[in-house]
């Protein structure tokens, strides 16, 4: 009859060790956190210049990406640079260009197609060229009606969209079909260049960190050598023996991206103004982007996660050749 009893208060004796030793688990970690955060306000003047150093690095790495960002959102939609213009003939009237445009409406490879008539292309080009004036003193409208195409998927293939200039060449309305697919390419190489600088140059910056901390970690456990020749005299572990020094390593690098955040956040906005006056002159809608706050999380991660790398590597062969004499 008193077996389940015992049965219970075993398992509740289970539990409160578990519980106990959870706590004990995290009221170490949390000690040492936060000691040595206060470890490094005792030396202000060294950790103050190596968290700058670091917020440099991890500023350079995030202010390229950030570039790149806001270059490709300069560039725009290059899916709709590929819109082919379809300049039509003198002598095609108003009412057939309509009818015509009506027609390419329903071709199967047309995305969306607008109607440009003379004298709305001649208003266009008097309100963007600068040469209204000069303009209104013609006789006659020198340009043509013109069919604009966003094709379908026009980027996936040079092939089908040079089928598709040679069909509408073939139309007797049309004079001559323009679309330029060259510099859109050129765009894209570029970009793809300019993302592989970012993702090698932050990787170079990345081992900065790395090695940067780690030195850091090394000095700071050759100035500490004591403690840990004591401590291993009294038969510390090795994981007792580093945490403090890990947690130096990620306060570094926790410290030091958000220093980089700021620094990032600052140039931004002392440049968003003229940035943004410079995309009114030019009629644009363009806002310069800042890192989000997913990006924000991922800078903090990574450079928390490569200096506390970088002060595990330095520990695991250090305190192999610390030994107590």
């Amino acid at each position: 009859m008193n077996k389940p009893k015992v049965v219970n208060k075993r398992q509740r004796a289970f539990h409160e060790v578990i519980k106990e030793r959870f706590q004990s688990y995290l009221l170490n970690h949390a000690h040492g956190l936060f000691s040595s955060l206060g470890r490094l306000t005792r030396t202000p003047f060294t950790s103050v210049m190596t968290i700058l150093v670091l917020a440099i690095a991890v500023a350079l790495a995030g202010g390229f990406y950030i570039v790149v960002n806001n270059i490709q959102q300069l560039t725009g939609n290059l899916e709709s640079s590929n819109q082919m213009s379809l300049f039509l003939k003198d002598n095609v009237t108003e009412t057939a260009a309509q009818k015509l445009a009506d027609q390419l409406k329903q071709h199967p490879s047309s995305e969306s197609v607008i109607f440009i008539t003379k004298k709305q292309a001649l208003d266009e080009f008097k309100l963007n060229s600068g040469f209204g004036e000069a303009l209104s003193a013609l006789d006659s409208n020198p340009l043509p009606s013109v069919i604009q195409i966003q094709p379908k998927n026009a980027l996936e293939s040079d092939q089908e969209m040079q089928k598709l200039m040679a069909e509408f060449k073939q139309l007797p309305q049309v004079d001559f079909v323009q679309v330029d697919m060259q510099w859109v390419e050129r765009m894209q190489t570029i970009m793809l260049i300019a993302k592989r600088a970012v993702f090698l140059v932050s990787l170079l910056l990345g081992f900065a960190v790395t090695f940067i901390t780690g030195n850091t970690i090394r000095l700071e456990l050759h100035n500490r050598r004591h403690e840990v020749y004591i401590s291993k005299l009294v038969g510390a572990t090795q994981s007792f023996i580093q945490r403090p020094f890990l947690y130096i390593g990620f306060w570094l690098g926790f410290l030091s991206s958000f220093l980089g955040w700021l620094i990032i956040t600052l140039m931004l906005l002392i440049v968003r103004s003229p940035v943004e006056k410079l995309s009114t002159l030019y009629n644009s809608s363009f806002q310069l982007q800042f890192l989000g706050f997913f990006e924000l999380i991922f800078l903090l991660l990574t450079a928390s996660g490569l200096a506390v790398l970088g002060s595990l590597g330095v520990l695991h062969y250090q305190l192999r050749q610390l030994k107590p004499q």
